[in-house]
C-alpha cells in the first residue's frame, strides 16, 4: 500500500507539477526562440558543467594523480 502510493506520488508530481512549463509551451503561440528557452538553459548548464569538469582533468592530469592501469 505505501509503495503503490509512493511511485503514484512520483507520477503525479512528474505529470501535473514538473511538465507545467513544457504544457504551457506546448499549448501557447510562441515563436521559436522563447519555445526553446529551456533547451538553451539545459545547454548552458552543460556547458558550463563540462568547462568545469575539463578544467579538473587537466589539474589531476597536471599533477599525476589519475587512476593509471
Amino acid at each position: 500500500m505505501i509503495a503503490s502510493n509512493i511511485f503514484k506520488w512520483i507520477g503525479s508530481l512528474f505529470t501535473e507539477i514538473l511538465f507545467i512549463p513544457f504544457n504551457t509551451l506546448r499549448k501557447g503561440d510562441f515563436n521559436w526562440w522563447s519555445a526553446n528557452t529551456i533547451n538553451w538553459l539545459f545547454l548552458g548548464v552543460l556547458l558550463v558543467l563540462f568547462a568545469y569538469w575539463m578544467k579538473e582533468c587537466t589539474k589531476f592530469l597536471r599533477e599525476g594523480t589519475e587512476d593509471k592501469s
